[in-house]
């Protein structure tokens, strides 16, 4: 049995071997010294320009996309972004893994999208870190949590504060940690995306 002195050993954590940023060393310091502090700053407002910053670190980002003040992305060349998106202030999208938003997706104030933690069974506390994926239509409400892994269906709505592991159907309301079904958005059935006539999660973010 391992002893309670030997659950966490931090020292002896490494990367995984097959773990990439996904850019230069040079890249990632003038993101984190100069394109992070920048897309966050609170004393700039407007989003054109916000855009074209993520843009011109390798997101993709759809047009007509409104980004607040606060706003904090780890790596933007991991993030794509459909057209008519809102995301609010102080949304931190900490993606380490891919993160994809459809259309029209709204991203309310202080929401946590996180694409990775550790193995808190292992003692080295390897990294563990997988995409997430919200579809078009979906608003993830104000201080909400999406963890590793998540797949928002179309039209979903993530209630205020929620913690959300795994899957949410397409048109369901959820709320609470962890995240249960509430109810269902009404004009879900006539707008024709049942679930069985439609996907669930759409590769592009067009779509």
């Amino acid at each position: 049995m391992v002893g309670l002195n030997d659950l966490q050993r931090l020292e002896s954590y490494a990367l995984p071997a097959d773990f990439s940023p996904g850019r230069g060393r040079w890249q990632q310091l003038l993101w984190f010294c100069w394109g992070s502090p920048l897309l966050a700053s609170r004393w700039l407002p407007g989003s054109a320009w916000r855009c074209c910053l993520l843009r011109w670190f390798g997101a993709r980002i759809g047009v007509g996309c409104r980004l607040k003040p606060g706003l904090r992305v780890k790596y933007p060349w991991r993030l794509v972004v459909g057209p008519h998106c809102w995301l609010g202030e102080a949304v931190w999208i900490d993606n380490i893994a891919p993160v994809r938003l459809g259309r029209r997706v709204c991203l309310s104030q202080g929401v946590y999208l996180c694409t990775g933690n550790h193995d808190y069974r292992s003692p080295t506390f390897e990294l563990r870190a997988r995409p997430i994926t919200v579809a078009s239509e979906a608003w993830v409400a104000a201080s909400a949590v999406l963890a590793p892994g998540c797949r928002i269906g179309r039209g979903a709505v993530v209630s205020l504060a929620a913690v959300v592991r795994g899957a949410v159907d397409p048109g369901s309301i959820v709320s609470g940690n962890p995240a249960q079904p509430v109810g269902s958005r009404q004009h879900f059935a006539a707008m024709g995306l049942q679930r069985s006539g439609s996907p669930c999660f759409s590769a592009s973010a067009d779509e």
